[in-house]
């Protein structure tokens, strides 16, 4: 009986008086039994909001987030003003079912407040009723029906509504309540049968006996999805129905579900569970003047996991030498990997517990095991998959730490242990953020970025919103949590709220040239922050914004902010601050490269440089999104912790990895005749790997062909995407490695297919330059023509590599680092390389003549000079088409790519 009790209490009915709204918890009840089969099953009863019949208010309202049965989120801009006249904000809308005859759509969920208000005049132009008031109740009457759909009673002088619960379906429940305690105990190991289960007592003493088989327990009354079978539903019809849960099938292996909607029970394996959202998650019980509400589980004592977790490193490791980081130091113990931190996504299982998990699930003997392993197996697939209790390729086989010295290894860690929240009421639960927040706000009102003002006619403001991130110190400490107020930029309008853009993002190409001579020359590298950057630009246009929530006041209602200062997120704000940080360099006696604008230089006869006004981070470790590391052998670039968050975010931590980024045999074309799938998803994950490809130029070919595909993409290209994805999960580690070397030149590959393209019959370019014997920039990409033979596809290449090599020289002339040969161009050709040296060949070359002359010149003032090479050393191979494993990773290795978190 007490197992039956515990599952009928979020059922059964309790009156309570109606007129109290407190939240405290009046009562509990827990029942957990150890064995192969945990179940627990708690019941917490709360006392819940009335609602209030208001004729005042012009929508429905309410304080309480757990009512609605559906919800949408609002404009962070929307307030509604209380009767006392103060302002609160709406979060969100949604709608509310009070009784089968009562659902209340587009009530505004307000978190300040502290009651529920039922809108009458909202109320009757929505259902089409009257309001009947006397002294002790009201009612509302439907008008066609003349059927009264809501009962309310006076209290304290306020109108009370009664919520009501079917009576008709509590005796199905209750029997049903009987069989599943029945059912859950048969299963249970008992103490009086020497802790087995009633059902290996039956076997034993009957060994024929057939039982149904065993399905892993589920939360008693909690909401369910069951699948519909297609030869019983239309195409158009939903696919699935939305249930209760209320037990085991007695005569076939399945769950037993209930849908008052069409009150019929199902039998089925292929059901969905949400064991945390009961079906009745509010008043849905007997009685006209209860107002208790029932949980299945306690959600009071879940505690919630902390946005940002201590790190794990010793402290000792920090006190160590920071100068240089030892990327192959195997003498220091490998310290624990992110298999913590990751160890929830390699979990391929549905919302819900797994019983071969759960905590104290250790089985007397080997029979159960054996036969609950053999019934999964012979589960559907698609159910299989929910009970899978991790995958056959966890991340943890392909990323190790144990090359990292302690340093490197607790910044690794560091970087991928603390989370960020994603919203302000997030950030706000947090001290520490919370103080972010709290700085930002300083800033913005000592740089006096805006004024509080009245929005003119004819203007609209933009929007804002709160992003946060974390600073780290080049031992992998915390620096600080930063918070940060952007404005919406996306919404402005060209030649109304700016005239002209500038995108401050330094080459990457000069990043990584600048990295190559420093492990050549033993540079030191420090990375250096600017203090809230964009705050520093004064804004010449007329621009307008929401005033911010936190800033919002009863004063400052219906006003806007009038910017005057450039703000994260406008379109013109990094041109803004771009002119001013440029100014006060040059007034330094920096000088501004023309080969790349964002890279000043200044050159001094000691060879040391100080600056001022900006905050140092210490030694180079993480410079947008890319984690370097160094040691006497050179410096290590990588994006990891990108790749780890790709795959996360994607769920494909799991996944089966891939040996290549792409199929050899498979060639992608527009109109494949496969089914479209979801576009914004597709550009998402594209863009994502684009910017992932510039430190893994083994993705580069890969990348630019399923770019091709953004406007219509379908499921084959969908499916070439997530190879890459399975590639990359095989390799989360590899990046590119700047090491010494004797060499002191450039030297360029140039490559390109004829024809690979299915759809036009274009060829695909590919080019890489080595600076003193490093790859520091490339390009796959498909012409723009159609080369009427390989030689002039190459040709068009070599000009290509070219253009590449001069700029790469006029940089390095620049930083003052002068090349004394000519730089070499190969390439594997030999018709397009005698094109480049003789002039006779006008008929096969004239339709390129223009990059035909600049190639010659250059090569005739010694700037270049143009060498063959063999196809099996061509280099550039890896940019041009798809390859097999050995040569894909031949050539990857003369990219000079390497993996320091190898786990092999």
């Amino acid at each position: 009986m007490e197992m039956l009790q515990k599952l009928m209490s979020p059922l059964l009915s309790v009156q309570s008086q109606t007129g109290s709204s407190s939240n405290q918890v009046i009562g509990s009840g827990t029942l957990a039994h150890k064995g192969n089969f945990l179940s627990a099953f708690t019941a917490g009863k709360k006392r819940k909001k009335p609602w209030i019949v208001d004729s005042g208010a012009s929508d429905h309202m309410t304080g309480d987030a757990t009512i609605f049965d559906t919800y949408s989120s609002c404009p962070n801009n929307l307030t509604v003003r209380i009767a006392d006249g103060s302002l609160s904000k709406v979060a969100g809308t949604g709608s509310v079912v009070l009784s089968r005859d009562l659902t209340l759509n587009s009530v505004l969920f307000v978190p300040n407040l502290d009651c529920n208000l039922l809108s009458i005049s909202k109320l009757t132009k929505e259902k089409r009723c009257i309001t009947n008031f006397s002294s002790t109740h009201c009612e509302f009457q439907d008008l066609d029906s003349g059927k009264t759909i809501g009962n309310a009673e006076e209290c304290s002088g306020l109108y009370i509504l009664k919520e009501r619960h079917d009576p008709q379906e509590q005796p199905q429940m209750t029997g049903q309540a009987v069989l599943t305690a029945a059912y859950l105990i048969n299963r249970m190991p008992s103490r009086v049968l020497k802790f087995q289960t009633p059902c290996q007592t039956l076997l034993k003493s009957f060994p024929t006996t057939r039982l149904i088989s065993i399905v892993p327990p589920k939360i008693f009354g909690c909401s369910v999805f069951v699948h519909i079978n297609q030869q019983h539903r239309s195409k158009l019809d939903p696919r699935s129905l939305k249930c209760i849960f209320l037990g085991y099938s007695s005569n076939q292996k399945g769950y037993k579900c209930y849908s008052p909607v069409t009150r019929k029970f199902y039998n089925s394996m292929d059901v969905t569970f949400f064991e945390t959202q009961p079906y009745y998650p509010k008043n849905d019980i007997q009685g006209e003047n209860s107002t208790q509400e029932y949980q299945f589980w306690d959600l009071e004592s879940f505690s919630e996991s902390p946005i940002t977790t201590e790190n794990h490193i010793p402290p000792e490791s920090f006190n160590q030498p920071e100068s240089i980081v030892d990327l192959w130091d195997k003498e220091h113990i490998q310290e624990e990997t992110e298999e913590r931190a990751l160890s929830q996504q390699t979990h391929e299982a549905e919302p819900g517990p797994n019983p071969s998990k759960l905590p104290g699930n250790n089985a007397p003997d080997g029979t159960v095991d054996s036969e609950l392993e053999n019934d999964i197996l012979n589960m559907p697939i698609a159910w299989r998959k929910g009970v899978r209790s991790c995958t056959q390729h966890p991340i943890g086989n392909f990323i190790s730490y144990d090359k990292l010295s302690p340093t490197f290894r607790a910044f690794t860690s560091s970087i991928t242990d603390i989370q960020v929240p994603q919203n302000i009421q997030e950030a706000f639960k947090y001290p520490k953020w919370k103080a972010a927040v709290d700085e930002e706000v300083r800033a913005l009102e000592k740089n006096g970025t805006w004024e509080i003002t009245d929005l003119p006619r004819g203007k609209k403001p933009v929007g804002c919103k709160w992003i946060f991130t974390v600073k780290y110190k080049a031992d992998g400490n915390v620096d600080r949590y930063k918070a940060r107020l952007v404005a919406k930029g996306f919404t402005q309008s060209y030649g109304i709220d700016y005239q002209e853009t500038f995108a401050l993002v330094a080459k990457l190409n000069t990043v990584r040239v600048l990295l190559s001579l420093a492990a050549n020359l033993d540079w030191s590298l420090h990375q250096l922050d600017v203090k809230n950057a964009f705050l520093n630009g004064d804004l010449e246009e007329e621009v307008y914004m929401d005033i911010p929530a936190v800033f919002e006041t009863t004063s400052n209602f219906n006003k806007v902010c009038r910017l005057r200062k450039s703000l994260y997120g406008l379109k013109q704000s990094p041109k803004a601050w771009f002119e001013r940080f440029t100014k006060v360099v040059k007034g330094y006696g920096f000088v501004q490269c023309q080969s790349d604008h964002t890279l000043f230089v200044k050159h001094f006869p000691e060879g040391k440089l100080a600056i001022i006004i900006i905050k140092d981070l210490g030694n180079l470790k993480y410079f947008l999104g890319m984690e370097i590391a160094r040691s006497k052998k050179g410096i290590a670039v990588s994006q990891r912790k990108y790749v780890l968050d790709l795959l996360n975010e994607t769920g494909m931590l799991g996944c089966k990895p891939a040996e290549t980024p792409m199929d050899t045999t498979v060639k992608l074309e527009e109109s494949d005749g496969s089914a479209p799938v979801d576009k914004g998803r597709y550009q998402r994950l594209v863009g994502k790997l684009i910017y992932l490809s510039h430190t893994r130029p083994d993705i580069g070919f890969s990348v630019s062909v399923v770019s091709q595909f953004m406007n219509n993409p379908t499921e084959k290209h969908m499916t070439a995407v997530i190879r890459i994805l399975r590639y990359l999960k095989m390799t989360p580690g590899k990046g590119l490695f700047f090491q010494r070397t004797t060499k002191k030149e450039i030297e360029i590959f140039s490559d390109a297919d004829w024809a690979g393209s299915v759809t036009d019959r274009r060829s695909t370019s590919g080019y890489c330059s080595f600076v003193w014997g490093n790859l520091v920039t490339w390009r796959s990409k498909k012409q723009s023509v159609v080369a009427r033979s390989s030689a002039e596809a190459e040709f068009r290449v070599m000009a290509q590599g070219i253009c590449e090599g001069i700029w790469l020289n006029r940089l390095l002339e620049e930083l003052r680092v002068p090349l004394k040969h000519p730089m070499v161009l190969y390439c594997d050709n030999q018709a397009a390389i005698s094109i480049a040296k003789n002039l006779v060949h006008h008929d096969r070359t004239k339709h390129v003549e223009i990059d035909r002359h600049f190639i010659k010149e250059k090569i005739e003032e010694g700037v270049f000079k143009v060498s063959y090479t063999p196809t099996n050393c061509q280099t550039v191979d890896i940019l041009t088409k798809a390859l097999a494993r050995v040569n894909f990773e031949d050539l990857t290795e003369k990219l000079g790519m390497i993996n320091i978190y190898n786990a092999a």
